[in-house]
């Protein structure tokens, strides 16, 4: 007789109860979190909601009138406008450099890559005045590059670089490109450096791989460097004073002046709201896009 194989009982699965441990120590995460969250409200959030809604002696609906008048008055409107553009200019400019820089750095084999890489982010230790005081220097009218230029023969009056847009935008890029390299970084690290050697045994060439499997796959960086770079740019006040002036004014030099020359609490108010709207903004488009790349 066959004898029949009696069934293998199955283990019943545990399912784990929460203990009274578990529940001591989400109690103590939660504790360690409130000195933050109170430095963060008091130290951060009261004062800029102050800031924005209850400046002294200002009601708050001063400040929304005011603010209706600078979005319909033409100089508010084109500082405004130079803002965006000059903002918009630098981020593009230091993704376009930044990411380059940082996949070399992070598919580099040299040993000296991560020397390189903290070369490349070691301005950021310097202080903002002290880098941009370098280009006063050299974009001056009796500065480095428009010797240069006369010597070359090029123009025969070293022309007037600074105060302008360029300098602005030269300032900019050199204060943020090392921000944009470490984010690029960071994302382009955690990417299989496999993937491209798959990509190019099956015949893709370089810049294909790039397009199709390493800009996708490092999207979510290249947005965080990218509003990043934006948010500093909108509210950057040391960069802009010294290499525009009173000529190039920006939402931040604007502000700075209704604060301390003509104490317009009100029209300061508005300035710093349009601001912070603008940064919200990006920093939403950012993380719909980010997302976006991150599913496709």
């Amino acid at each position: 007789m066959v004898r029949l194989l009696e069934p293998v009982p199955q283990p019943v699965p545990h399912h784990r109860t929460p203990c009274r441990k578990d529940a001591d120590i989400s109690r103590t995460s939660a504790l360690l979190l409130v000195p933050g969250l109170v430095l963060l409200v008091v130290g951060f959030l009261i004062p800029s909601a102050a800031m924005l809604f209850a400046p002294p002696d200002v009601a708050t609906g001063e400040i929304f009138t005011r603010l209706g008048e600078m979005l319909t008055d033409p100089y508010d409107l084109e500082v405004i406008g130079r803002t965006v553009g000059l903002a918009l200019a630098v981020t593009v400019i230091c993704v376009v450099l930044g990411f380059p820089i940082a996949y070399w750095l992070a598919r580099s084999p040299s040993r000296w890559s991560g020397v390189l890489l903290a070369v490349a982010i070691f301005p950021l230790m310097l202080s903002n005045v002290v880098r941009t005081f370098g280009w006063l220097v050299i974009l001056g009218s009796k500065g480095a590059l428009g010797r240069l230029l006369v010597q070359l023969g090029v123009v025969d009056v070293a022309p007037q670089l600074l105060y302008t847009k360029l300098a602005i935008v030269l300032g900019l890029t050199q204060l943020f490109l090392p921000l944009a390299i470490i984010s690029c970084y960071s994302a382009v690290a955690q990417v299989d450096p496999g993937l491209d050697d798959a990509s190019r045994g099956l015949g893709g060439s370089r810049i294909r791989t790039m397009w199709s499997i390493v800009i996708p796959l490092t999207m979510p960086g290249i947005v965080v460097a990218a509003t990043l770079v934006f948010a500093g740019s909108v509210t950057a006040y040391t960069t802009p004073y010294l290499l525009g002036g009173s000529s190039q004014r920006m939402l931040s030099t604007q502000l700075f002046s209704y604060a301390t020359t003509t104490v317009d609490w009100a029209s300061a108010s508005a300035t710093a709201l349009i601001m912070t709207v603008l940064v919200f903004l990006v920093s939403g488009l950012s993380s719909l896009i980010g997302r976006k790349g991150a599913t496709s």
